[in-house]
């Protein structure tokens, strides 16, 4: 059957599996949107503020679901208005598809309004892209794409679309969902060193990303920790891959982790490594790195293995299945004189762990909207002190509930992702945001309110640009070049002329207060929490340090 390019596209979005998409109308997108019109019973659209909150709510949806978000934007600005949000989803290894419109193929090179080279400006931030010249190639190439971004390490993938492309006529017959590319497996025999390795350790570790979640291997981090008796630390993009109920989690390691979570790494003698990359936040110096352990480093992406950290066993393949195997090979063992030895450093955590200041404290914050979610509830944070307030203190017990930007640091990505997983599950969603992060991007408050989106906002407010304060604090001689922000926006009163509710609090008993109103609202509500500009996110191991110079207190 012979339909025009867009139809082509829509009727491709919905064959594989897309029922909801985000994203901002603009002059080259016209024909995609007229189909996405004439198919609203089929695929729904959500029109975002902006179109960098698209994108973050692609991505938040992607998160949530482990599906395939997808944006569209038009050409020009809209399209690079994407940029930060593929980045986002490229560091954090998230699976979407950005659909750009661009003139049509005899205006291209020719500074054509709102010409851009959306594709050569976005190869370093996409896992792949294409341009469609012929709108006979254009479902293939959609259908590659999805391929692509769900396929072995996940990440974005982006489709330019010339307005001709999407008006010509083409054949299109449906097919069934495209399935990823087989995932490699891991070589045996890497199995049965690693297998002999364990059994060796006396003070094993497992230390767990983003990638175990990628592959649905939560199940199986639980089995070999149990099996082997290990303890359990994550990099903030593996938080949510094991329950904080389960004693053998130790929490986040790396600059601002859990002191019990780093120091157990370090004094490990076997750390097995599931899925993370090892980046310079999680490992400080890396010359003193885990120095007298050995290092298993099990990845599906093999330009991971030996990247940044040189590690004894580098095993390329699906971590859900290289764990089975491994699983299967080990004898169960037990390590009573290893966790002797974290239940001290747990006693010298407790006596010596920094007590926050002020009437409300960001931990006070943190626990008490966190007593009133269930463990479903999706959890998301733009970027700063509060992300990492959070990620130490929230207590995440459910895969893919935690929505943050780990790798780039994107502040302005909680709205966006906070949306994202609110439509992805239907559950009432928390963000926990700064007051500068907010800044960024608080317009798609609006699109909150217009979904009337069950959404928390919890906005720690210290009135200034807390991070980089207390890096100015601590290795600048207190020199607060730019970051005391002297605004004077009411928070709560600007929620309400969104058409949100808006709060105001400054003590445990106010936040309590607000957090039962919220409970009852069925739409978005602000809750603006007063804290000290002078708090910290505590522990922290300084730039290029190691954990014995991780500052407690």
């Amino acid at each position: 059957m012979k339909i025009t390019g867009s139809d082509i596209l829509v009727e491709t979005l919905i064959e594989q599996g897309t029922e909801v998409v985000f994203g901002y109308p603009g002059g080259q997108v016209l024909n995609i949107y007229d189909s996405l019109y004439l198919k609203s019973d089929r695929i729904k659209h959500i029109i975002t503020a902006h179109e960098q909150g698209a994108a973050h709510a692609a991505d938040g949806y992607a998160r949530a679901t482990g599906k395939v978000g997808v944006v569209i934007a038009t050409s020009g600005p809209g399209a690079t208005n994407l940029v930060t949000g593929l980045a986002t989803a490229m560091l954090d290894s998230v699976p979407m598809v950005a659909i750009t419109g661009n003139v049509p193929c005899n205006l291209l090179g020719r500074d054509s309004f709102q010409e851009v080279d959306i594709v050569g400006i976005t190869i370093p931030v996409t896992k792949h892209n294409f341009m469609v010249t012929k709108t006979e190639d254009l479902a293939d190439t959609v259908r590659q794409a999805f391929k692509i971004a769900k396929s072995g390490r996940p990440g974005p993938v982006l489709v330019d679309i010339p307005k001709d492309v999407q008006i010509k006529m083409a054949d299109y017959e449906p097919v069934p969902v495209v399935a990823p590319f087989p995932m490699p497996k891991a070589e045996e025999e890497l199995i049965e060193k690693a297998a002999e390795m364990i059994a060796e350790s006396k003070k094993p570790y497992i230390y767990c990303g983003g990638g175990v979640i990628a592959a649905g291997a939560e199940a199986e981090l639980a089995a070999l920790s149990e099996k082997i008796d290990t303890p359990v630390g994550c990099s903030i993009m593996g938080m949510t891959a094991m329950p904080n109920s389960n004693p053998r989690k130790l929490g986040m390691t790396g600059m601002h982790g859990h002191y019990v979570a780093s120091k157990a790494k370090n004094d490990a003698d076997l750390v097995i490594t599931l899925g993370a990359r090892f980046s310079d936040r999680a490992t400080g110096n890396v010359g003193k790195f885990c120095k007298g352990a050995k290092l298993i480093h099990i990845d599906i992406d093999a330009a991971e293995l030996g990247k940044n950290v040189t590690v004894d066993l580098g095993i390329r393949g699906d971590v859900k299945d290289a764990l089975t195997r491994i699983i299967a090979k080990v004898a169960e063992k037990q390590n009573p004189e290893w966790w002797a030895d974290i239940a001290k450093i747990k006693e010298f955590v407790a006596q010596n762990e920094a007590k926050q200041i002020g009437s409300l404290t960001p931990y006070d914050v943190i626990e008490t909207v966190n007593s009133y979610m269930a463990p479903e509830n999706p959890v998301a944070t733009d970027v700063g002190q509060h992300q990492m307030w959070t990620a130490q203190k929230y207590d995440f017990e459910k895969s893919r509930t935690f929505m943050t930007s780990g790798g780039l640091g994107t502040m302005g990505y909680g709205m966006g992702g906070a949306i994202g997983a609110c439509v992805a599950t239907g559950k009432r969603t928390v963000l926990f945001t700064g007051d500068g992060s907010f800044g960024m991007n608080l317009n798609e408050m609006m699109t909150a309110v217009s979904q009337k989106l069950p959404l928390i906002v919890v906005i720690l407010n210290n009135g200034v640009l807390g991070m980089v304060r207390q890096w100015q604090a601590a290795f600048y001689n207190h020199h607060f070049s730019e970051t005391t922000l002297n605004r004077k926006v009411d928070f709560a009163a600007l929620a309400r002329a969104f058409g949100a509710s808006g709060f105001s609090v400054a003590s445990v008993d106010e936040l309590n207060m607000a957090m039962k109103m919220a409970m009852k609202n069925e739409g978005p509500v602000l809750i603006d929490c007063a804290i000290d500009m002078d708090e910290r996110v505590l522990p922290m191991i300084p730039p290029g340090g190691a954990i014995e110079n991780m500052i407690l207190s």
